[in-house]
């Protein structure tokens, strides 16, 4: 039996991976924007260990998660699940950075940083990284002209280089990213062509399995099978380069 904490996890893909393992005897905490959708998860799972609440879309709402997530803690695995999609419209937080970067890639980033290290990590990226711009110009998007769907792109690209430095840093974890597919959910759309069942089972799969597998680090996984990905991602100046801006904004460092 293993000890899960899944962020986003109120519907679509964190809310299955979450039904999985706790069908499969795993103790899960998921993870809601508001205390509405909270109630309606606990409705909804009451097998959960319990529920986590905070919209990540600030450093201060990440704070707060990492504290509820640590004093239920320790987890054996952690599934950064958290996301918004390809429509959003060019919006800043209270921290000046876009709400679509701070969700997809602040939160995955000051999470690891500030929740005790479990034994393994998985970030949610997407085949669309394979189109995100390896530069690393103009994050926030203030001289290009807004473009959700590359920014989109971008996120992924940034959840993968984050998820291969974390593999080269800490080698005593395990730390993986996950392309899910194109599914049905409230982000991919009903007319999404790819299984649900099978976009929730490779990062669950991930987060528990003795599976000599999924018990790997530094690999991009797509249905439970490694996959090449974006070659960027893999490089130490690129990893360097994120990390760093990211401590920039936010002002918190991974331990170590």
């Amino acid at each position: 039996m293993r000890r899960v904490f899944i962020t986003g996890s109120s519907d679509g893909l964190g809310l299955l991976a979450g039904t999985l393992l706790i069908d499969q005897g795993h103790k899960v905490v998921l993870h809601a924007r508001n205390a509405t959708r909270a109630r309606g998860l606990h409705a909804k799972v009451p097998g959960c260990d319990a529920v986590v609440v905070g919209d990540v879309s600030t450093v201060a709402a990440m704070r707060s998660v990492a504290d509820q997530v640590n004093a239920l803690g320790p987890f054996d695995a952690v599934i950064h699940n958290v996301a918004l999609g390809t429509d959003q419209k060019r919006s800043l937080t209270d921290d000046d950075v876009t709400q679509l970067f701070a969700v997809n890639v602040v939160a995955p980033y000051v999470l690891t940083a500030l929740i005790t290290p479990p034994e393994r990590l998985v970030y949610l990226s997407s085949d669309m990284h394979a189109a995100g711009d390896e530069t690393l110009q103009d994050l926030q998007w203030q001289t290009r002209r807004w473009n959700p769907s590359q920014a989109y792109a971008d996120t992924k690209l940034h959840d993968l280089i984050l998820a291969l430095y974390l593999a080269r840093c800490w080698p005593e974890l395990q730390v993986n990213a996950v392309h899910p597919g194109w599914v049905p959910t409230r982000m991919g759309g009903r007319g999404a062509p790819d299984d649900l069942l099978e976009g929730a089972t490779t990062q669950a799969w991930l987060a528990v399995s003795d599976d000599p597998s999924a018990t790997v680090s530094g690999r991009y996984f797509h249905h439970r099978r490694p996959k090449p990905c974006n070659a960027a991602a893999s490089l130490e100046s690129v990893q360097e380069r994120l990390i760093g801006y990211l401590v920039q904004v936010t002002g918190i460092r991974l331990p170590g």
